[in-house]
Order: C-alpha cells, then sequence, then structure tokens
C-alpha cells in the first residue's frame, strides 16, 4: 500500500506556466466524419509515430490542490515512456519510467516506488488522478479507444468523451502544431467532473 508524499505537492504556481486555453469551438463542416479519408490518412500517419519526446507546460486542477509544472515525456516504445515533472526552479519533482507492466516512481528526494500500475501509483502518491494509459494516445492526436469524438475543419481531433471506470473524460484539443508532419497536438484539456488537466505542448521532437 502506497502512502501518500505531500512533498509531491511542492509544485508552485507560477505566472510563466500558466496556461491559455481557447475553449472556442467551430462548427463541424460537412465530410469531416471518421469515415472521411483525409482523418483515415491522418490518423495512420500519427500511429506511425513510436518514438518522440514533447516539453510543455501541465496544469492539475481540482477541488484538493492545484499543480503546475513543467513536463517532459519521453516515449520510446509504444509500451515505454518517461515522464518528468520540475518545478519552477528546475528541480525534479516527480520520475515517472514505464516499461509494459513494470512501473517505477522517483519522488523528490530520491525514494523509489515499484509497481504495476501508474496510474494507480501516480494517484495515491500524488493525489492526481490522471489517465495516463489514455492521454499518451489523446497527446499525439488520436482518440484511442474512444469512439465518441469529433473533428476540426482540418480533419484533426477537435473533441473526445471518453467513458472509463465510471469517470466520463472529455478532451478539447484547443490547438495543433501545423508545422510538424504529421501535425501534433499543442494544446489540450482534460476535464472529468470537478477536476481539469491542462496540457501544452512547447516541442515536438521525432525520431
Amino acid at each position: 500500500m502506497f502512502t501518500r508524499n505531500p512533498r509531491f505537492l511542492r509544485l508552485l504556481p507560477l505566472a510563466s506556466v500558466l496556461l491559455a486555453a481557447c475553449s472556442i469551438n467551430k462548427p463541424m463542416g460537412p465530410g469531416k466524419s471518421p469515415d472521411s479519408p483525409q482523418w483515415q490518412q491522418h490518423q495512420q500517419a500519427v500511429s506511425q509515430i513510436t518514438h518522440y519526446q514533447t516539453r510543455g507546460a501541465f496544469a492539475y486542477i481540482s477541488d484538493r490542490q492545484k499543480v503546475y509544472a513543467r513536463f517532459n515525456w519521453q516515449q520510446t516504445a509504444p509500451d515505454r515512456y518517461r515522464l518528468l515533472l520540475t518545478n519552477p526552479l528546475g528541480s525534479t519533482e516527480l520520475q515517472l519510467d514505464v516499461q509494459g507492466k513494470v512501473v517505477q516512481l522517483i519522488d523528490n528526494k530520491g525514494k523509489r516506488y515499484v509497481s504495476d500500475d501508474a496510474e494507480k501509483m501516480i494517484s495515491q502518491l500524488t493525489g492526481m488522478d490522471i489517465p495516463l494509459n489514455d492521454l499518451r494516445q489523446w497527446m499525439v492526436g488520436l482518440p484511442g479507444d474512444a469512439s465518441d469524438y469529433t473533428l476540426d475543419d482540418k480533419y484533426q481531433l477537435k473533441t473526445v468523451d471518453y467513458s472509463r471506470n465510471g469517470q466520463q473524460w472529455k478532451v478539447v484539443f484547443n490547438s495543433y502544431d501545423n508545422k510538424q508532419n504529421p501535425a501534433l497536438p499543442s494544446n489540450l484539456e482534460l476535464t472529468q467532473d470537478g477536476q481539469r488537466i491542462k496540457l501544452r505542448m512547447d516541442s515536438w521532437t521525432l525520431k
């Protein structure tokens, strides 16, 4: 049994990492359906990306706490990734390494925790409910297991509605980095009841 570690809550708000989220949704134009060949082509191109790194700003907001941090996500295989959260001073607050069912977390004091469930371990140690398994897909603009989603006028994901473990998640894709090929999200927001997760991807590195 993991015990909640209050040191993870030391991440302090900082103006430079405040996330600007645009909630304006344009009406879905004709032909922007999941059966559109443009969407199928985009989805296939994104699915072929298995090695990447993205950096940016992270915010978790709920009735219980507010956490602001910088994040660094490194995906080195379909089932292997590393997530770093750093505080405004640049010190690592959390390092999560996942390889299949082997999960290791190192806190800001160097203490190691091992589990087979990344989501459960994060929740127990930090109090943050983060749908990591689905977030890996949403972060690159794929719906994952969700079947209820809409597309924007460029045949990219605009919204996703997904029910999991009795929770109803809504994902809004506010903007994309169209300099990437294929285009990848640059700003997205997840909501579930009284909690929100905001991600702003400042850079993408594809390998």
